[in-house]
Formats: C-alpha cells, structure tokens, sequence
C-alpha cells in the first residue's frame, strides 16, 4: 500500500515538473540570442490634463537591432481600466468608433473599452500629423535605420482621471506588426520623461509616463519557418539544397497556402486573379516550399584571402521585401576585408566574440527585394582575410552557423550533408595502389624475359 501510493506521488511530481517545464519553455522563447535586449517599448506621456482626462503622446520604440515592421504595419490595441473614452486622435485612428450613442453633441472619436489603433498613412494633411507619425505602421530596425524606428501618435483621453492618483493605466496591450508574434508585459508607471526644447536651455517634463515592453517570438508569429539555406562550394560539385518540406510541403495551388510552377503556362492569370491584397503566400513550388531561400557560396581561394558570394531569392508572388535585411553567424566575420553591395555592420552579442554581421542592401540599388521572378533575387560577395590558426575548408567550416532573414530564424541543411573536401586519405590509398600495381606490373613484364 505504502508503495502504490509512493509511486503515485512520484507520478504527480512527474506530471507537475513536465507542466513547470513547458511553461518555463513557453516563457524563454522570446528570448533572442543574438540580440539579448531586443524589444519595443511603448512610452505613454500624460503631457496635459484636461476638464475630464488628459492628453497624452503615446510612442513606440523599436529597440530590436534587425528585426522590423513591414507593411502594412503595427496595429496597437488595449483594454480601458475604468470608462475611458478617445475623444480625438493625432497622427493615428482608431479602427471603430463603438457604441458612442450616449453622447448627444460632442461625439468621441472612439468608445470602446477595447480600441485597436492603427498608424496613418503617408501623405496625411499636416494638422493631422505629430512628429514620428503617419508612416502607414512601418518602423524599421535601429541599426539598419534608426531615424526611422520610431512611432508617435496623440491621444485625447476623457472620462479618466485629472491627476496622477486617479488616472488608472491601460491594461492588456496587444502589439501585431502587421499578424501575431509580439507579447506586450503590464504598464509600468517610471519617471516622468523630460523633453528639451529646440534652442536646448529649458527642460519639461510629462505630467505622468508609464511603459509597456512587447517582445518578439518567431514561435508565435507563424507555424513553420520562412526561409531557408543552401550551401555550395568551389571545391565540391554537390549543392546542398534546403531540407525538403523546410517550410511546408507542396499542395494544389487552388488550396490555402499552396504553390504555382515558375514555368507554368497560366502563371500570370494564377498570380493576377490571387489579389494583391490577399496576405497569404503564394509560392513557387519548390522541394522547400520556403518564402525565402538564402545561398551560400565558397567561390574561391587565395594565398591569404578567400571569396563568398550570397544570394537571397524571393519565392513569393505576393510578398515584396523592402528595407530586408539578414544576419550570419560565421567565425571569420571579425576578419571581414571587404564588402560588395550590401551594408554591413558587426554585432556583438557576447563580448569579446566578432562573429555575427548584420547585411542589407543600398538604398536605391537593391534595399527591395522584389516578389518572385526574374528580379526577384539580390546577391553579393564577401571577401575575408584568413586566419592561419583557424581556417580550414574541412568539416563544413566555410559555412555560415546559423541565418537569420528580416528577424526570423532560416532553416540550415544537416551539418552532415555540408559539401567537405575530396577525403585526402582516399586519395592517398588510391595513389598508393596504383603504385604498387605498376611495380607488379614491370616486374612481371621483366620475369617474362628472363
């Protein structure tokens, strides 16, 4: 008796380590490696009160160093803490106005206890911008473009608190840039932020400021990874293509998520009739079934020096990528001799380690990257110094450790199916026989005639 019920509580505390492990698991996938502190910070400045609430400047901060918002952009959302209402907007909207019906003369820009808000779109009149704004939702990364990883919109909040003791915070904000991915944690009241004007000899300060930080996981943001990696070599004719089914497997194109041959004598009609406003996929059919694919090429040796060249293809017919950007991992990128036409910037995640880069295009050249076709590819070359210490080409080792594309992590091909060089020692042997083979042979010859 005594033991069934021991093995009973052992299965318990199984059951209750397994639970408490995934949801530790759950909670660490935001986590970023290579870029530790990466996140979006929201600042909500209260920078005057009014007769029933406030007015407030609400900015977004994107402090990821190479991950960004593309098109068609963030959408914030929250939930009131007490009967708040929007009584205007600058620099943004809400998507729905609610049930304003109590209200006779004055009407709220938007009730609800839930609003959405949504950025606006360039080209909006002046008296309706604030600095920061109206960008169509998109922020790019702050290494890539810093000027432009910032958000701000005005809010007018009624029906709320008048002083900083009776204005309660929102609550559950939820951040999509432009689908799912972001977890936003709860509003913390901090300092006030403190504002310098123009001519820099007076400083203000917000009446009140809270923030709200919303990190990123690529777990949440879709079910199957976007890109993958291919890898060939100068000294191996095997090209190593992306795992099959990387990112899915291929199906009917009329079905949701399905593909359409490049040669396809209706490809045009397939492509025109999907609707550019659709954001489903719509792929080239391929073995990987990837967005993105990103090629990896040893091209060539030298004394002191040695060649790569990279190409990154757009599968997608509905999907084009401005502003894209990757990030390698490779330990000869500390000695990266020169680039040619993309930008490059180190980073360093752990210190004193120089092994991941960060690559995007030229402005005007090629920072876009068109949907699927013949332009759809960008590609360049890197040349490295080699450090006698270190390089070889044995094992794979010219190869990149891990890719990521526009924030999201690429699937890498088995390091067992990297292109190795020829195996020496195969070589030897074989000389080494034909070798022995010659010698029998002349001495038979010779005995013939003796």
């Amino acid at each position: 008796m005594e033991f069934s019920e021991s093995i009973l509580t052992h299965n318990k505390l199984t059951i209750v380590f397994f639970l408490l492990s995934c949801f530790t698991f759950t909670s660490t996938e935001a986590y970023d490696a290579l870029d530790p502190n990466g996140n979006i910070t929201l600042k909500w400045d209260v920078m005057s009160w009014t007769p029933d609430g406030y007015v407030a400047v609400v900015t977004m901060y994107n402090f990821q160093q190479y991950r960004h918002i593309q098109a068609p952009g963030w959408t914030l959302g929250w939930v009131w803490a007490k009967k708040e209402v929007i009584w205007s907007m600058v620099g943004a909207q809400a998507t729905e106005q609610g049930d304003c019906s109590k209200y006779k003369s004055n009407v709220p820009h938007c009730c609800k206890k839930d609003p959405t808000v949504v950025d606006l779109l360039p080209g909006t009149p002046y008296n309706q911008q604030i600095a920061n704004c109206c960008k169509g939702g998109v922020i790019n990364s702050w290494i890539q473009d810093p000027g432009n990883a910032v958000s701000s919109f005005q809010v007018s909040v009624g029906a709320a608190g008048t002083t900083n003791k009776t204005v309660r915070v929102p609550r559950n904000f939820t951040l999509k840039a432009p689908g799912p991915g972001y977890t936003c944690g709860p509003a913390k009241i901090g300092k006030p932020t403190k504002f310098k004007t123009a001519d820099d000899r007076r400083t203000t300060q917000a009446m009140m400021t809270w923030n709200v930080t919303c990190t990123y996981s690529q777990f949440l943001a879709q079910k199957t990874p976007t890109c993958c990696v291919s890898l060939s070599s100068f000294y191996n004719d095997t090209v190593v293509n992306c795992p099959t089914c990387a990112c899915g497997c291929r199906n009917n194109a009329t079905a949701s998520g399905g593909c359409v041959e490049g040669d396809s004598p209706h490809l045009a009609t397939t492509v025109s009739s999907s609707g550019k406003s659709s954001n489903a996929p719509l792929l080239r059919c391929t073995s990987h079934m990837c967005p993105i694919r990103i090629h990896w090429h040893v091209k060539l040796n030298y004394k002191e020096y040695w060649r790569v060249k990279v190409t990154i293809t757009n599968f997608n017919y509905r999907m084009n990528y401005t502003q894209w950007n990757i990030v390698a991992q490779h330990p000869n990128f500390d000695n990266l001799t020169q680039l040619f036409s993309f930008n490059y910037k180190s980073l360093t995640p752990y210190e004193g380690l120089n092994d991941t880069a960060m690559l995007w295009g030229v402005k005007f050249y090629n920072d876009y990257l068109s949907e699927a076709g013949p332009y759809g590819n960008v590609q360049s070359e890197l040349l490295f110094r080699k450090d006698q210490s270190t390089f070889t080409f044995e094992k794979g080792w010219a190869f990149p450790r891990r890719i990521y594309f526009n924030g999201d992590n690429c699937v890498m091909p088995p390091p067992d199916s990297y292109p190795w060089l020829p195996n020496a020692s195969s070589r030897t042997i074989t000389s080494f026989l034909r070798a022995v083979v010659t010698i029998l042979a002349s001495i038979m010859f010779l005995s013939a005639y003796v």
